[in-house]
């Protein structure tokens, strides 16, 4: 069972998209949820309480407990006063999910250090803030049997490289590595972590070119709803067993990411000369580089 009776949850980003179908999800499975949401425009710019008010009075129309939280996730003291919130409010916190994003893409050669810092700081410094919070939290209360769950978002746009976006891509990969640390870190005090990559139709995709979206058409496949159910699953006490993992979840379909691992090795008996490294290079790492004969344009 993937039912979330009695637990709290905290979903950053949730007044719109995955966020907002994220949260609609865990209280439709009998959680209660702190829906926050600064309601800034795409490129972060502005603030709007409604779409978090919208989605808490979505929930409560269906019969769900939840609140509104306009926190800024990416000021520290505004992140610590979110997970206070949540624990002041409804007694506890089980689940965090952090949705929050925003864009400003353009080729590297072009960014900007603004449009460079403002990504980063939402996605990478903004979970690593929630993060830190909510673990200092679970760490207080030392309970290694506990069923704590933290669920951060990573991107295609990092795991794949996308080539108009290095400053999302860039904070992308951050949260996969702070990810794979904090599963290791926290789990003695009862704390899974894992990262969703996810495709869905949302308004950060609507803003891209047409050339560099990577959703299909199909309307009702591509709804970010078809996100939520594995983050409801991981959300869920029965998800124990998996942490440090990306899961991609696209559509219809969701798939486990390998973590990284050496494929090839070469191994010396004493110091590389240069020029003889280099050899081994390309003798034991060309045949799996280097694109076939015939093939190299």
């Amino acid at each position: 069972m993937t039912q979330l009776s009695g637990r709290v949850a905290i979903v950053t980003g949730a007044g719109r998209g995955i966020g907002r179908s994220v949260a609609r999800l865990l209280a439709a499975r009998g959680a209660s949820v702190v829906v926050n949401d600064l309601g800034a425009a795409v490129d972060g710019s502005g603030q709007d309480s409604g779409p978090a008010h919208d989605v808490v009075a979505e929930i409560g129309e269906a019969g769900g407990k939840a609140i509104a939280n306009g926190a800024d996730i990416a000021d520290f003291t505004a992140a610590e006063n979110l997970v206070t919130t949540a624990i002041e409010e409804f007694g506890r916190l089980d689940i965090l999910v952090n949705v929050a994003g925003i864009l400003r893409d353009r080729m590297v050669f072009n960014m900007t250090e603004q449009e460079w810092d403002d990504v980063i700081r939402v996605h990478l410094k903004g979970t690593f803030n929630t993060t830190k919070f909510a673990s200092a939290h679970w760490r207080s209360l030392r309970d290694e049997s506990a069923q704590n769950r933290i669920i951060n978002f990573t991107s295609v746009s990092g795991l794949h490289g996308a080539p108009g976006q290095p400053n999302y891509a860039a904070a992308k990969m951050g949260i996969v590595g702070l990810t794979y640390s904090s599963a290791r870190s926290l789990a003695k005090y009862g704390v899974t972590v894992n990262a969703i990559s996810p495709g869905a139709a949302t308004r950060m995709t609507d803003s891209m070119p047409g050339e560099r979206r990577r959703i299909r058409p199909g309307a009702d496949e591509w709804s970010p709803d078809n996100v939520a159910p594995i983050v409801a699953y991981l959300a869920s006490e029965r998800s124990g067993w998996i942490t440090g993992r990306i899961i991609h979840s696209s559509g219809y379909e969701v798939s486990l990411y390998s973590n990284p691992e050496p494929v090839i090795r070469i191994i010396g008996t004493e110091p590389w000369e240069p020029d003889v490294l280099g050899e081994q290079v390309e003798r034991a790492f060309g045949p799996t580089l280097r694109p076939p004969p015939g093939r190299e344009g």
